[in-house]
C-alpha cells in the first residue's frame, strides 16, 4: 500500500447536508454525515467507493446538516462515532453506547494507517472541531463552518496537500440579500461562517506549496454563486486545482499525495469509475 496517497471526495456540501470522504486503499473515514444513509450509499456507489472501507465517522458539531444520517449509518455498518462531549450532548443520538467515542481532540485517533487529529474551531455550536486526516506524509484538512480564521486554523491549513475549505458567502450578496438582519449578523458576526474574501485571504497567505487541491465547501444557496467563487479563486490558484463542492451531488474522487511520483504508481480507476485528476508535484 502507498502510505502517502489519499483519496478524497465531497459527497455533499452545504446547509442541506455535509459529508466528506477521506481514505487510502485500505480504510477510510467520513467527516460528518448530514445526508441520509441511502444517499451516502448511492453517491459512494457511483464513485466506486466501498462502504466496507469506511471504518469510522467523525462529527464536527451538532447542527442537523452535519448529523442527519449518522444514526442509521452507524447502526447499519457498526461504525464508531467520534465526537466531542459537548457535541454528543447536543446531538441527542439514539445509538448504542459502544458506538459512541467521546473525544476532545487532544490525542490522535488511528484508523488503520490513517491518523485523525482535531482542533477546536470558532462556530456557534457547543464544542465544534475541525479535522486533519494524515496518511504517511500526506495531509488533508476539513475546515468548514468557521466563524473566523484563528491561529490553529492557519497553522493546520499551512500543512495541507488538499483541503475542504468553507467559502460560504459573498459579502455584497449577503448584505443586499433578503435574509433578516439577525441572520445576516449570525452568519458574518465572527461565529457563523467564512466569507469568500476571508477564505481567499487564508489561501493566498498560508497555502502549502504542495497544496494540489482546494475544495471550496459549504457555499450558501442564497448568498453565493459557484461561478463567482470559481472565478475568484482561479485567478489566484497557481498550481492548485480549484473545485467547487456541490450542494446537490458528489464530486469526483481526487488522488492526493505528498509524493511527486505517486501518479506513476497509482491506478485511480481502482477507486473510482471516473477519470481522476492526480496530485500535482510538491
Amino acid at each position: 500500500m502507498d502510505c502517502n496517497t489519499l483519496y478524497i471526495s465531497s459527497l455533499n456540501s452545504g446547509s442541506n447536508g455535509n459529508c466528506y470522504y477521506i481514505g487510502n486503499s485500505q480504510e477510510a473515514v467520513l467527516i460528518d454525515a448530514g445526508i441520509s444513509c441511502r444517499e451516502i450509499e448511492k453517491r459512494m456507489l457511483r464513485l466506486n467507493l466501498s462502504m466496507s472501507k469506511v471504518k469510522a465517522l467523525f462529527i464536527s458539531h451538532e447542527h442537523s446538516d452535519h448529523i442527519k444520517g449518522v444514526c442509521v449509518l452507524a447502526k447499519k455498518y457498526k461504525l464508531p462515532v467520534y465526537l466531542s462531549p459537548g457535541t454528543h450532548a447536543g446531538c441527542g443520538f439514539d445509538l448504542q453506547r459502544e458506538l459512541i467515542f467521546n473525544w476532545d481532540g487532544n490525542n490522535t485517533i488511528y484508523i488503520g494507517n490513517l491518523q485523525v487529529t482535531a482542533f477546536r474551531k470558532i462556530h456557534d455550536a457547543r464544542d465544534p472541531h475541525s479535522f486533519m486526516v494524515t496518511c504517511g506524509n500526506t495531509r488533508v484538512g476539513i475546515f468548514t463552518d468557521l466563524g473566523a480564521v484563528c491561529q490553529q486554523l492557519t497553522q493546520h491549513f499551512q500543512q495541507c496537500h488538499a483541503a475542504f475549505l468553507e467559502a460560504n458567502y459573498d459579502t455584497d450578496m449577503l448584505n443586499n440579500g433578503r435574509y433578516p438582519y439577525f441572520l445576516k449578523k449570525r452568519i458574518s458576526g465572527g461565529s457563523g461562517h467564512l466569507s469568500n474574501a476571508e477564505a481567499l485571504e487564508l489561501f493566498n497567505t498560508h497555502k502549502h506549496p504542495g497544496l494540489s487541491h482546494l475544495l471550496l465547501s459549504h457555499l450558501s444557496k442564497e448568498n453565493n454563486n459557484p461561478e463567482l467563487v470559481a472565478n475568484l479563486f482561479n485567478a489566484h490558484a497557481g498550481n492548485t486545482r480549484i473545485v467547487i463542492a456541490s450542494r446537490d451531488a458528489e464530486t469526483e474522487v481526487f488522488v492526493i499525495s505528498s509524493d511527486p511520483d505517486a501518479s506513476a504508481r497509482t491506478s485511480p480507476r481502482n477507486h473510482s469509475g471516473l477519470p481522476l485528476q492526480l496530485a500535482l508535484e510538491v
